[in-house]
């Protein structure tokens, strides 16, 4: 079974909307481009941009452009597009810079990942890669030079003529990293930069997308799908198919703010950050659904953490559970994350809830919180430390239907369904953030695995 035909076991919606795309592509004409190999079908590698590529995979024609913006779904060939560029560029540029997020995303991604530049180089143009110096080197003398995103000052000085970012868009540092690349790019009669990524909202890509001299190509997974695995599609594509990050991610589709939602996608991508290695507390919020059906509300369960002031919401694993289920996978999670204490809510049958847990042998410490007010009230004061900057998500992807849920929900909207994940959110937030004082050195903190 190819990736292609997967879509026919996923759930119903899910399988007409892949249908559906799946047709308007072969209606289209598309067709594959992948080729692993120096020659593919008997035909030389350099001819790749016409023998293979796509219309999309193709440079602009005009003679204007400063970026090739190709800011497409997962899996679309974005990076066999930035390599095959690369190569090309090699033949006439004597200087190249190749930014990634880590150095470890360049090694892996960019240089020997499946669609690397040393993993399809033809033989007689092959680099010779010297890992210490962090560079590249053609036979012709061409040389690319390695940078990580993490160390925006390292592009000051080095001049360039080209440059490859790969997924600038998630890039913490993003626009220092932008603004020293330029300084540097003042090689040649017509310096070009080619970003591959998927999008996401930040103040930078919306920038980028208004000037007049980038080029914006966006095409959806769908396009490439012949030459993706059936895993992915099953496990990826099913998963994220006719949801909102499934927009993003899948079809390139740069996300809006919905009106009337209490966050913003902005708010939360500037304030997320990685990991810390330890808190001063850390609790599990828990809302339990009022039953357990194909229809049931979801059971919320969302785990953040305290250090110095500030929270930082670090798993949700919420969805549809028994009571037995929801109390189990609580206790991974405090356990998990080496917890102290569990969030629910009194108002809904805390007596029950609390037996529950009991009667799973959860020991650890039950905080329960009663509301008097409706949900955007008691979601407005943690909003407001969202946009303080007091609030942070850790990064990853374990968040991204946390965060979908806080950006779509509309108070007041009765066909929004129950934000059962925000409010476990806002339980655990609301503990935490009681009494925002700064950590002292004497102050317990909690290691995290």
């Amino acid at each position: 079974m190819t990736a292609k035909d997967a879509y026919k076991n996923w759930t119903p919606a899910a399988q007409e909307k892949a249908l559906q795309r799946v047709q308007e592509l072969t209606a289209k004409k598309w067709r594959p481009f992948y080729c692993p190999l120096p020659t593919c079908d008997g035909k030389p590698h350099g001819d790749w941009e016409w023998n293979h590529a796509r219309e999309d995979q193709r440079p602009p024609t005009d003679a204007d452009w400063l970026v090739w913006l190709l800011m497409s779904g997962r899996g679309t060939g974005k990076t066999r597009t930035g390599t095959e560029f690369v190569h090309k560029a090699t033949k006439k540029l004597p200087r190249i810079a190749l930014i990634a997020a880590t150095a470890t995303d360049a090694r892996e991604v960019m240089l020997e990942g499946e669609s690397g530049i040393l993993t399809i180089a033809p033989p007689n143009h092959r680099p010779l890669y010297e890992p210490s110096k962090k560079r590249l080197t053609w036979p012709n003398g061409s040389i690319a030079t390695i940078f990580s995103a993490e160390e925006p000052d390292r592009l000051r000085g080095p001049e360039h003529y080209f440059a490859w970012l790969d997924e600038p868009a998630h890039w913490p540092l993003v626009q220092e990293c932008w603004d020293n690349l330029l300084f540097g790019l003042r090689l040649g009669a017509k310096p070009r930069i080619i970003c591959t990524t998927t999008p996401k909202a930040r103040p930078w890509l919306k920038e980028l997308i208004a000037d007049e001299r980038t080029r914006k190509v966006s095409v959806s997974t769908y396009t490439n799908i012949d030459n993706l695995s059936p895993v992915f599609a099953e496990r990826v594509i099913a998963r994220f198919e006719g949801t909102r990050l499934g927009r993003q991610e899948l079809h390139g589709e740069l996300l809006t703010d919905v009106e009337g939602a209490l966050w913003k996608w902005e708010t939360i991508e500037e304030g997320r950050r990685p990991k810390p290695e330890r808190f001063e507390r850390i609790v599990v919020g828990i809302d339990p659904a009022g039953s357990h059906k194909k229809s049931s509300d979801e059971t919320g369960l969302v785990v953040a953490g305290l250090l110095d002031g500030e929270g930082y919401v670090l798993d949700d694993e919420s969805g549809r559970y028994s009571p037995s289920e929801w109390a189990n996978r609580a206790l991974r999670l405090y356990n998990k994350w080496s917890a102290d204490a569990y969030v629910v809510e009194r108002n809904f049958g805390g007596d029950m809830v609390e037996e529950n847990m009991r009667n799973h042998d959860i020991d650890g410490r039950i905080i329960e919180t009663t509301s008097s007010r409706g949900k955007e009230l008691r979601a407005e004061p943690i909003v407001g430390l969202y946009e303080q900057g007091k609030v942070h998500h850790i990064q990853g992807d374990k968040l991204s239907t946390l965060e979908e849920q806080m950006t779509e929900w509309v108070p007041g909207d009765r066909n929004a369904g129950s934000p059962d994940r925000i409010d476990a959110l806002v339980f655990c937030l609301t503990e935490i953030m009681k009494a925002r004082k700064p950590a002292t050195v004497s102050s317990p903190l909690r290691l995290v695995s």
